[in-house]
């Protein structure tokens, strides 16, 4: 006799329950197991229905399948055209039983006929989704305001949409044993570096993730240096700058359920520039690209600056300002470095709280709360009102990038030069500026230099880069992508 043992874990108290039988496997065996594995799942239907046919069990998820598609696409043909149901449907051998589950999950209907004992598929996924709406992470007032949603087939239907080529590939791979994560690599053919692609396949291929719930984890488990605080892969919602990145020969990556889409691999430089500076003049696209990347410089110097100044060198300031700083701290108890760390902190946690709280409240809370708590610390004489002032232009300053995780970077990098000054002074400030740009040359995106096109240079980049040439001069794809094609 043959022993067939198998664990199935539901939700209940008890996760896994042991099922022993004295009899092979058949299709009768397997329906039995589908109604094991579906204990506890209300939404799982199992509906027994007369057919020219013979009796057939219909299993579909009624939280994935709406009845209206469940009507059209297979009671209908079941009652009136039944071998419509042959030319559609998918076979799925009876022991493959994770295969028919999957299928159930993924808003399949399953169909066993008793009399043949065949499985078979039917495609009926009619999940309600959202609506194309407007970008609220990377607003622009120039171009397209559509924007990505959590369906993978609108994602790319809308990238499609702007680069109608055959050329444009789409290949799917699923990253879990289970086949639960499924990812969607596109790129154009003719253009992309292969060397480059098979590396990120093979990435891929070694990830194994427990929880897969949006790109942002999925980029974290394929970087380069995991333990950098800077983003190595460029993240966007927007569908004209994937294509825009398509068509310099890069990948992207995109997952169901996720709004946002990977672009690998990725510059330093890039994370500070918007597809609006292609559709803006050449005169104010490079003064907005130039604000964004001095200003990720500026934000983590300017409140160390004033630990240094104030601490280490007060010679360097004029005597004018230097008395008026005195004054302003007069009443201030604590040395700078504790001052600045203290409404540094203060303004974290306002933003926090701000974010975490509902639209309408959290704006209220970010405003009113920063002017109350600054005017008072002031008058407390906790801080100093030019400190307020420098800390306000420092926060403005750290929102400039147009990736939110290069703002939350330039915040955490500004915490190394804050403590460095307040040991060291100046000194102190260089050396972290050393080790952060050391740290920059040696991080890689998808094995490509991350500091491209600075190091190594490359003359044509030069013309796309923090002085945005006129279109006319823009003929060449940036040498980070490696392209088929220059």
């Amino acid at each position: 006799m043959i022993f067939v043992k198998i664990i199935i874990r539901t939700s209940s108290a008890k996760w896994h329950k042991k099922i022993n039988t004295k009899h092979s496997p058949n299709a009768q065996y397997t329906l039995q197991l589908l109604h094991l594995l579906s204990d506890n799942s209300n939404d799982i239907i199992f509906q027994k229905k007369q057919t020219s046919e013979g009796f057939v069990t219909i299993i579909y998820s009624s939280s994935l399948v709406e009845k209206m598609t469940l009507q059209a696409v297979v009671l209908v043909p079941l009652s009136h055209s039944i071998y419509q149901i042959y030319q559609t449907a998918e076979p799925i051998h009876f022991k493959q039983i994770a295969a028919l589950e999957q299928k159930i999950n993924a808003g399949n209907t399953i169909l066993y006929f008793h009399e043949t004992q065949q499985y078979l598929a039917l495609d009926t996924y009619s999940a309600p989704i959202r609506a194309i709406t407007n970008t609220e992470i990377e607003s622009t007032v120039i171009g397209p305001q559509d924007s990505f949603t959590e369906s993978l087939e609108t994602n790319i239907s809308l990238i499609r949409r702007r680069i109608r080529s055959h050329l444009l590939k789409n290949e799917s791979m699923y990253l879990s044993s289970n086949k639960q994560y499924q990812v969607s690599i596109m790129y154009i053919d003719n253009i992309v570096n292969k060397k480059l692609l098979r590396k990120l396949k093979k990435r891929l291929q070694h990830v194994n993730p427990t929880s897969l719930l949006d790109t942002a984890m999925l980029k974290q488990l394929i970087e380069d240096n995991p333990f950098s605080p800077f983003p190595q892969y460029y993240m966007s919602v927007r569908p004209d700058t994937i294509a825009h990145y398509l068509l310099d020969g890069r990948i992207a990556l995109l997952i169901n359920n996720s709004q946002t889409v990977i672009v690998c691999p990725t510059s330093f430089f890039e994370m500070f520039t918007s597809i609006e500076d292609y559709y803006n003049r050449w005169t104010t696209a490079t003064l907005l690209r130039s604000l964004r990347f001095f200003g990720f410089f500026l934000t983590i110097m300017i409140t160390p600056t004033y630990i240094s100044a104030l601490t280490f060198h007060p010679d360097l300031l004029p005597y004018e300002l230097l008395l008026n700083l005195q004054e302003s701290r007069s009443k201030v108890p604590f040395p700078p470095l504790f001052e600045v760390l203290f409404i540094e902190l203060i303004i974290e946690v306002l933003r926090e709280a701000g974010s975490r709280m509902p639209a309408k409240v959290g704006q209220t809370i970010g405003i009113v709360g920063g002017i109350v708590i600054g005017t008072a610390a002031v008058e407390a004489g906790l801080i100093s009102n030019i400190l307020i002032v420098l800390v306000a232009t420092s926060a403005l300053l750290s929102f400039l990038p147009p990736t939110f995780i290069m703002s939350n970077t330039s915040r955490l990098v500004r915490y190394f030069f804050i403590i460095a000054a307040g040991c060291f002074g100046l000194f102190g400030q260089m050396l972290v500026f050393v080790w952060l740009f050391i740290h920059l040359l040696r991080i890689r995106s998808l094995g490509e230099p991350y500091m491209a096109p600075f190091i190594p240079r490359k003359w044509t980049d030069l013309l796309n880069s923090v002085i945005r040439f006129p279109m006319a001069f823009l003929k060449h794809r940036m040498g980070i992508s490696k392209s088929q094609k220059s």
